[in-house]
């Protein structure tokens, strides 16, 4: 009786282990640290930064800016 009672801990032991990796696992595949940048559309050709965004498509630089409401 006494050595069941030691293998049901074991059990448990190994699948709460098995079942920290799967997680630990697929959070690190899911966290890579890897990220999507919106760079401006034409910044290949511009020779610096502040010309790629002043002839960017879509820019905002004469964009009207957002009006914000409070109730």
């Amino acid at each position: 009786m006494n050595l069941l009672i030691h293998y049901r801990i074991v059990a448990v032991v190994v699948f709460v282990t098995l079942c920290s990796i799967i997680l630990l696992g697929r959070y690190l595949a899911r966290h890579k640290g890897t990220y999507l940048t919106n760079e401006a559309k034409g910044a290949e050709d511009a020779p610096d930064a502040d010309t790629a965004i002043i002839n960017a498509e879509g820019s905002q630089v004469n964009a009207e800016e957002k009006k914000e409401y409070f109730i």
